[in-house]
């Protein structure tokens, strides 16, 4: 079954370009193309695509707020990211707004269709070293929830988690891989893989990276 995908991007030359690289794949059929964050967010809820592949720097309505506005409506679409640099702070900014990752604009074909298919079957594409690196970065960012620790709504969340599936929480915060939380809490790959999905559905979280963002936003990193 073919992935339906979304181009967003302001620039005709970008689009036409990988309209032309990604129409050599087999899987992915592109349903629509959109200039700005508007028609964007307008496409989305009339084509209902499986993935948008989203320039985060566009006039008017960047990709950010085209991805708020997405998630917010109730969009079911998954959100990849174009950024210039792998280190991009509007790119981050994305994630935090409902993104399912994001990958730089000179990618190679091979690459691009990979993070496509990656987020279209549920996962981020925002490697464990990048997501090291970003916290690493933006972490001094994130709200100061020491004052409260994790309380009220957010302990809520929390307490709907089994032990086993905090303690797999922290790791994927850290930034672990699936075979590095295995390995650490001596189970099989499959069974964290397991619990990851059990913590996104449990949160409403729409990906590994949402459960990274959550963790600090909650205090439960820092």
């Amino acid at each position: 079954m073919s992935i339906r995908l979304l181009l967003a991007d302001d620039q005709p030359l970008m689009r036409a370009g990988f309209r032309m690289i990604l129409e050599e794949t087999d899987d992915i059929d592109i349903v629509g193309e959109a200039r700005d964050g508007v028609e964007a967010v307008r496409l989305a809820g009339e084509l209902n695509p499986d993935v948008i592949l989203m320039d985060v720097r566009m006039p008017g309505v960047d990709g950010i707020e085209a991805t708020r506005r997405i998630v917010a409506a109730g969009g079911t679409a998954r959100i990849l990211i174009l950024t210039t640099f792998d280190l991009d702070e509007y790119a981050f900014a994305a994630l935090r707004a409902g993104a399912s990752g994001f990958v730089v604009k000179d990618v190679p074909l091979d690459e691009l269709a990979r993070a496509i298919r990656a987020v279209a079957s549920g996962d981020a594409v925002v490697s464990p070293r990048i997501t090291r690196r970003l916290l690493d970065i933006y972490a001094a960012k994130l709200p100061d929830l020491s004052d409260r620790g994790t309380s009220g709504p957010a302990r809520t969340a929390l307490d709907q988690l089994t032990p086993r599936e905090q303690e797999v929480l922290l790791e994927v915060a850290t930034g672990l891989s699936n075979p590095e939380i295995a390995e650490k809490l001596v189970v099989s790959e499959a069974t964290v893989k397991t619990h990851v999905g059990s913590i996104l559905a449990k949160l409403g979280l729409r990906s590994r990276v949402h459960a990274v963002i959550f963790a600090y936003d909650t205090g439960l990193v820092r």
